[in-house]
């Protein structure tokens, strides 16, 4: 099985194409600059040199479709017909209270998915973009949604719940989502596997420090809170994210400078974190630059941003009552050496001490004290690819089970092929859903009337009751 995936974003789309026999990437890369004459592609296919080339990319359709005609090219492609492509899976930032899992996309997937684009205005709107691109260019390939927000469903409600009007929870969904759940749960399972360990007992902090940062609280495998909150913006000083402030800062900042709400937000989003502070950059590698080249300025904006890691991480051991393994993973947590040793100095009396000599070698496990501390690369690309595998071998399985029993005593089903996959599709989206609410999707998306008493025979046939 190989699985294509895709990370839309407003200008660029990311992709790798992995064979799932071993996990091993084919080919990744990334367009660049979409929209603007000249665009920027980056193709790599494993074993060969990278290419780059500059060209016009006028949209996301066509950005898609160049990466399967590089997927296909004679002398650097590395398959030879679009059907090699088993299924498309995507990331997709925000999936509101409607999702807390990966699912198969649909068109009530996509209703709901555009249903959040008013929580993630930025990212819902491009995502969609890649999903309605990969159908008009590979048509009939299964493709599959997976929500950053998803894992962040376990949060209980004293958690995720702002101390707002209750109505306006009600009335606009104003809550803690929480994002970069696909990362913080791969590396919490690949800190359970190196501790050796099920995840089910171990109370983990992971900590995905890139140019967006988060901290989430996991204990037993679920996420029980989270420095992101109904935006990115929430939590950890960013790359240009300013993260938590008193919000009343908003409005005084606003009265003062004559700002729009537009503008305000702008300010906190793109021109604060890191590079408001430093007021050079938002890259750690150059601002460590600057700082061992005696930059008190630099200085000081890196103990700001390490200092709000170090709370959060207090707070999650109090909250978890203990913790097992604190995780540095993203771009800054797996190679800043510095960023590392500075979140967690001073902790000796919560467990928590740092080899100095394996943190600058990078190793994996580079704690002394009870509480492991470990650097550890996460991979979100391999980890869509999983969930789409699963959800794509579910539904065959499933398919296969049937038509054994059906040849077994003559049975002779009430759908044919693709009806039966539609069936078993919408069942794996929603397990616990009822056959009535089955029975009137079903009806909608075949465009003929299924009674409910029909599924429920069905679905009692194929063992999903």
């Amino acid at each position: 099985m190989k699985v294509l995936v895709l990370n839309c974003g407003s200008s660029s789309v990311k992709f790798q194409l992995i064979a799932m026999t071993d996990e091993q990437v084919l080919a990744k890369g990334i367009v660049e600059k979409i929209g603007a004459s000249d665009a920027i592609i980056t193709y790599q296919a494993r074993d060969q040199n990278r290419l780059r080339e500059t060209r016009e990319v006028l949209n996301h359709e066509v950005a898609v479709d160049l990466v399967i005609s590089m997927l296909l090219h004679p002398q650097h492609g590395v398959i030879r017909d679009r059907t090699e492509i088993d299924g498309i899976g995507h990331r997709v930032v925000h999936g509101g209270e409607d999702f807390s899992d990966s699912v198969l996309v649909t068109d009530e997937v996509v209703a709901a998915v555009r249903k959040c684009i008013q929580f993630a205005p930025l990212h819902n709107p491009h995502n969609l973009k890649g999903i309605e691109a990969c159908e008009r260019l590979l048509p009939g390939v299964p493709q599959t949604a997976v929500f950053d927000t998803a894992f962040h469903h376990t949060i209980p409600p004293q958690a995720y719940l702002y101390g707002l009007p209750y109505a306006l929870y009600e009335k606009l969904g104003i809550r803690r989502y929480g994002f970069h759940g696909t990362s913080h749960k791969y590396v919490a399972h690949k800190a359970a596997e190196f501790l050796g360990k099920p995840a089910q007992n171990l109370k983990l902090i992971t900590c995905h420090l890139g140019n967006g940062a988060s901290v989430t609280a996991i204990d037993g495998g679920k996420s029980i809170d989270t420095s992101m909150g109904f935006t990115p913006l929430e939590g950890l000083i960013m790359g240009t994210r300013c993260g938590d402030i008193d919000p009343a800062l908003v409005p005084y900042i606003m009265n003062r400078e004559k700002l729009t709400a537009d503008q305000m937000d702008a300010i906190m989003n793109k021109h604060s974190g890191m590079l408001g502070l430093t007021g050079t950059s938002n890259d750690m590698r150059e601002i460590e630059a600057e700082v061992s080249r005696g930059s008190e300025r630099h200085k000081l904006a890196v103990d700001i941003y390490c200092h709000r890691i170090k709370k959060y991480i207090g707070a999650y051991m109090a909250e978890l009552g203990g913790c097992d393994a604190v995780i540095f993973t993203g771009g800054i947590g797996e190679n800043s050496r510095n960023v590392r040793m500075k979140s967690v100095s001073n902790l000796t009396r919560f467990g928590i001490a740092v080899d100095a000599e394996k943190n600058r070698k990078n190793e994996i496990a580079i704690g002394t004290g009870p509480v492991a501390v470990l650097v550890i690369p996460t991979n979100e690309e391999l980890a869509i690819a999983r969930d789409t595998k699963q959800i794509l071998v579910l539904g065959e399985e499933t398919l296969k089970k049937t038509a054994a029993r059906e040849a077994g005593n003559g049975r002779i089903s009430h759908f044919v092929g693709h009806e039966k996959a539609d069936l078993v599709l919408l069942w794996a989206e929603e397990p616990g859903a009822k056959p009535a609410d089955l029975a009137r999707k079903l009806s909608k998306k075949l465009s003929k009337p299924i009674t409910t008493e029909i599924v429920r025979e069905e679905l009692e046939y194929l063992g999903l009751t």
